[in-house]
């Protein structure tokens, strides 16, 4: 297995976050400063071909009504544009509460996210892709002996 790349789009920042080549794990890498549109696609193509990535995922916010509103519809252009130039099949992924619990977690480990807010974007990403991952892997099958 090869691995994934996970964005968490916004209007000011990009994180990112890869799984290992196993598919096990998402760690985040890094954070796109955005600017230019174009320069923001051509910088996620690149990071899927120089790292081997089979897949994007992409965090889409979903109201908790379910329903998709401004900032949905943006990452929907943006992917939809994405896949335009992408070698690889993108993905989308529920999103809600992935910015809170990468605050929480950052917190936690003794960091002021409120400081490093390209911390939280880039563990948000890894939080979109972890559940994708574990979502995608098929279960362990179960053994019915008993232990002897």
């Amino acid at each position: 297995m090869a691995r994934t790349l996970s964005l968490d789009l916004g209007d000011k920042r990009i994180g990112v976050a890869m799984s290992d080549p196993t598919g096990l794990l998402a760690s985040p890498v890094t954070t796109i400063i955005r600017g230019n549109l174009r320069k923001d696609l051509d910088k996620i193509v690149e990071m899927v071909t120089d790292n081997e990535v089979e897949a994007i995922v992409v965090g889409l916010p979903v109201s908790l009504n379910g329903t998709i509103g401004p900032q949905g519809q943006k990452t929907l252009d943006f992917c939809d544009l994405l896949r335009e130039i992408s070698p690889v099949p993108i993905h989308m992924c529920n999103e809600q509460y992935t910015s809170a619990e990468a605050e929480r977690r950052i917190r936690e480990a003794g960091g002021e996210p409120s400081k490093d807010k390209a911390r939280v974007d880039a563990v948000a990403a890894a939080i979109i892709l972890q559940e994708w991952l574990d979502e995608a892997r098929p279960p362990v099958p179960y053994d019915e002996t008993p232990f002897a």
